[in-house]
């Protein structure tokens, strides 16, 4: 296993401590990245134990573990379902998923997600997917330009930004993200330069992926695919992330309403352990990428009210 480009996963030893309640389990990683994760998973399972990790990143496959308890699938973990089953598994003990752009994503400049580093706008993490941020931003429609910005990046000065952007696409094309930053950065205010810019590469990243869209139909799975008693562990970095977590936790439904049955019954999958985990300072020293991640930890109950 070489893990040269990727950053220490964060919260790892509380996530995979809370995530473990039973070494001869079956669990899965559904973000496997550098593997972080995965190797602390696999020191706390026995021989018996199985790990399934998911990654649609062909760069994450540099990153295998030689361990005769895991299995590693190149895919997005919106077919979780369809792969486990392909190895006879219908029920594990366990998922984590660390959601958003992964540290070796950011920092590598070909892979265009960094408004820091001159690259190209591709910004896909799965490299055979058709749209790039390219697509994005010289193809999109205004009003749909609009409409990301808006919803993705909660950006007050949309408006001014999409007019920038499709006045210059007319006369010549944004093929790099420094292109990209250089023709939005005058229309921002220069005290909220680098968050706004965030938050457009941020917006434009989520349609890329449609980030938002996958996380749902993860934990709609992990509903019936984590047994009763079983634990589902989520690290998100922004806010749309986790409302979507916390509600789904809450509720069974992303708008926060009561999931009910046929006959009025509420359901509910899961039931949340604790509060709200965030890393302590001396982790965020160590990985600033840790400063805006929020985990929430769930166990499986379907319980009916």
């Amino acid at each position: 296993m070489n893990n040269f480009f990727y950053h220490n996963p964060v919260l790892l030893k509380k996530s995979i401590s809370e995530l473990v309640t039973d070494p001869n389990g079956i669990y899965v990683d559904a973000t496997y990245g550098g593997g972080g994760h995965s190797k602390e998973v696999l020191c706390r399972l026995n021989k018996k134990g199985k790990l399934f990790a998911f990654d649609q990143d062909i760069d994450s496959k540099q990153n295998l573990i030689d361990d005769t308890r895991f299995f590693f699938i190149n895919s997005n973990f919106k077919y979780l379902k369809k792969y486990l089953n392909h190895y006879d598994v219908y029920k594990v003990n366990g998922i984590i998923a660390d959601f958003g752009v992964s540290s070796y994503q950011l920092d590598v400049p070909s892979r265009g997600f960094s408004l820091m580093k001159e690259g190209p706008l591709d910004m896909r993490m799965n490299k055979a997917s058709d749209l790039t941020a390219e697509s994005v931003v010289n193809d999109y429609e205004e009003k749909k330009l609009y409409r990301i910005f808006k919803e993705y990046g909660q950006v007050s000065q949309s408006n001014k930004i999409v007019n920038k952007i499709v006045s210059h696409r007319k006369i010549k094309p944004i093929k790099s993200t420094i292109d990209l930053v250089k023709v939005i950065e005058d229309s921002i205010s220069k005290f909220s330069k680098y968050k706004i810019l965030a938050k457009i590469f941020q917006s434009i990243r989520i349609e890329v992926n449609n980030e938002l869209e996958v996380i749902k139909q993860l934990l709609f799975q992990a509903s019936d695919l984590v047994q009763i008693r079983g634990r589902m562990v989520c690290i998100s970095y922004h806010s749309l992330e986790d409302r979507l977590i916390k509600n789904f936790i809450r509720s069974g439904s992303f708008d926060n309403s009561d999931n009910r049955d046929f006959f009025g019954n509420i359901q509910k999958p899961f039931k949340k352990i604790g509060g709200l985990i965030i890393p302590d300072d001396n982790e965020i020293k160590i990985n600033k990428r840790a400063r805006s991640a929020k985990m929430r930890i769930a166990e499986k109950i379907w319980k009916i009210f």
